[in-house]
């Protein structure tokens, strides 16, 4: 797979280097770039023309945190940055490959739109409807399914994958520390290809190295 191949590593490490270099936050202001002597889009087509995949620069994420900082690589097709306010880098790095297993939709309940919570709400009253229940039972059934709805997505709610008997929000109080953001980006994130499950295979990867 392409992901593996060295060209495709060197292209992105070097426009990693030069995008932080010059501070550029955005995929529009990556393309003109100094790689070696030309511009970053015309690396990026003879890159194309070499191994025959069309690539393209889809994202770019630029952070700066007052805090800790950890990152997290997985290969060269997951990588995750964390910022957190208090805590250590190490706590930023474990949490980093957190994400990378989970994959978690977003940090904390207050971040869930409202639109997908009522979409939720009204799946999970629909099967509950079926129980043939009185209508105060389905509403408490309703309630304890979507907590654990919202456990699944967010980040906070998580169990911790170093140590499941804690949730990241315990772990992040343990420790005196709150995630102020996180990214996640993964090759071919958003393109419809061979499913592949990576955060399996990173979730294994952070069993082996307990």
């Amino acid at each position: 797979f392409v992901a593996k191949d060295d060209n495709f590593v060197s292209f992105c490490d070097a426009a990693a280097s030069a995008a932080l270099a010059a501070g550029v936050d955005t995929v529009e202001g990556m393309n003109d770039l100094d790689l070696s002597g030309q511009t970053l889009e015309a690396a990026r087509l003879a890159l194309v023309a070499k191994i025959g995949e069309n690539i393209q620069v889809r994202r770019i994420v630029k952070v700066a945190s007052p805090g800790a900082l950890g990152a997290y690589l997985h290969g060269s097709r997951i990588g995750v940055l964390v910022s957190l306010e208090g805590g250590s880098e190490d706590l930023a790095r474990d949490l980093a490959m957190h994400v990378a297993a989970t994959k978690p939709a977003f940090l904390d309940a207050k971040a869930v739109p409202a639109d997908v919570l009522e979409k939720e709400t009204e799946i999970l009253k629909a099967q509950v409807a079926e129980s043939g229940k009185p209508p105060e039972i389905v509403a408490k059934m309703v309630e304890g399914r979507l907590r654990k709805y919202l456990a699944e997505i967010t980040l906070v709610g998580q169990p911790f994958v170093k140590d499941p008997d804690v949730t990241v929000e315990g772990l992040l109080k343990k420790n005196g520390a709150s995630v102020l953001s996180y990214s996640r980006l993964e090759v071919g994130e958003g393109i419809e290809k061979k499913e592949e499950n990576f955060a399996a295979e990173v979730m294994a990867q952070v069993q082996a190295s307990k």
